[in-house]
């Protein structure tokens, strides 16, 4: 597994110049489009040497964003991060809880926690593992989700 954290903090979409909700296939079709033209052996002879250079910068960006958004496992992972960074930045953290603390929803396979404004917090299993920061369903709330040790 591909750890994202350690990956500077770049936005591989606009690299491609795709939308966050943009399927595999479509992103496969602009960076297939962007490295063709970005390859170093497509590049003109008679362009100055700070041009090749970025060209070839540009060309490595390009190869490391399909590298994070070409794999399901690695997108998922850095979407979840994206997705928490967001929130992050949406305002403080209002409480702090413990996973087990929340209550298991076995017909969505899900952790669900009310909200002093009448909504919920929710994660799946699956993103109870990765994700550190839940938003209410209704309001700009957040929790930070902690686990025992």
């Amino acid at each position: 597994m591909m750890a994202v954290e350690q990956i500077p903090k770049k936005d591989w979409y606009s690299i491609l110049g795709a939308d966050p909700s943009a399927n595999v296939s479509d992103l496969k079709q602009k960076y297939q489009k962007l490295i063709l033209m970005y390859h170093p052996d497509k590049q003109s002879t008679d362009v100055p040497a700070g041009t090749v250079e970025k060209c070839i910068q540009k060309f490595i960006e390009i190869d490391q964003a399909w590298k994070i958004l070409g794999n399901e496992e690695t997108k998922k992972e850095y979407d979840l991060q994206r997705h928490e960074d967001d929130l992050r930045n949406m305002g403080p953290v209002d409480a702090q809880i413990y996973l087990e603390e929340m209550s298991w929803n076995e017909d969505d396979h899900s952790f669900s926690l009310s909200c002093r404004c009448g909504g919920k917090y929710s994660v799946s299993k699956d993103e109870a593992e990765e994700v550190n920061l839940i938003s209410c369903d209704t309001c700009s709330l957040i929790v930070e989700v902690l686990h025992y040790n």
